[in-house]
């Protein structure tokens, strides 16, 4: 197994660990079917697209695993990649405190599957942007050869990706049963237009041909709305 392989299996392992560790140490039972959903719907497919990419794009396969602060090659964004995955983290055990103890009123049982849903469709929109894009690192960065992509969910939106994740962050809480979640959800929200508004002004200053685009794909990360 090549190195690269190794590198993508250790972290989709330790990823999952990680995540049922976050979601089951907390709620201090396995009997918690809410939790259980919500790792397999996020969970297996991003498996799948990680072995799709492994068979069939090993260079984008690379992009993907390099991220973090020390992969960024700007100040601001070394930071928010600091941030984020710590504020992830509290947010998680937030989340399953509030369904454990009871903070805020009880989420039914079918908003936690449309919360599911969201999750899923979410991942969906990152499978067919990776798929559209391979250009598509984890980092802020203009990789050797790299060109504009105007296709598929680009051609809707400039930002699809972050479009995505917003679904999932959304659905997240509500799938773990927390309302209280859903005020982190804001704020990565608001972390994420940042984040973009910067890489927005990077790449129109190194990737020729991002501010005509810009001006032919209005839309940021909503259609007809911003």
């Amino acid at each position: 197994m090549s190195n690269l392989k190794l590198r993508a299996v250790r972290a989709t392992l330790s990823g999952g660990i990680a995540f049922f560790i976050l979601i089951y140490l907390p709620a201090w039972t396995l009997d918690y079917w809410q939790g259980w959903v919500f790792l397999g719907t996020f969970m297996v497919p991003l498996t799948l697209i990680t072995v799709w990419m492994a068979v069939y794009d090993k260079e984008l396969l690379e992009r993907r695993l390099r991220g973090g602060p020390r992969a960024e090659t700007t100040a601001a964004q070394k930071r928010f990649t600091a941030v984020a995955p710590f504020l992830g983290v509290v947010a998680i055990v937030i989340m399953v405190f509030d369904h454990r103890f009871g903070w805020s009123p009880a989420v039914p049982a079918w908003l936690s599957l449309v919360g599911d849903a969201l999750v899923a469709l979410g991942i969906v929109i990152y499978y067919l942007v990776i798929r559209e894009n391979r250009f598509a690192a984890a980092t802020v960065e203009i990789a050797e050869g790299q060109t504009v992509v105007s296709t598929g969910p680009y051609a809707v939106v400039r930002h699809p990706m972050y479009a995505g994740a917003i679904l999932f962050l959304v659905g997240a809480p509500i799938a773990v049963g927390s309302w209280w979640g859903l005020l982190f959800s804001l704020l990565f929200v608001v972390g994420f237009v940042w984040r973009l508004l910067n890489e927005e002004k990077f790449l129109s200053t190194n990737l020729p041909g991002y501010v005509e685009y810009i001006s032919e794909v209005r839309y940021r990360l909503v259609p007809n709305i911003w």
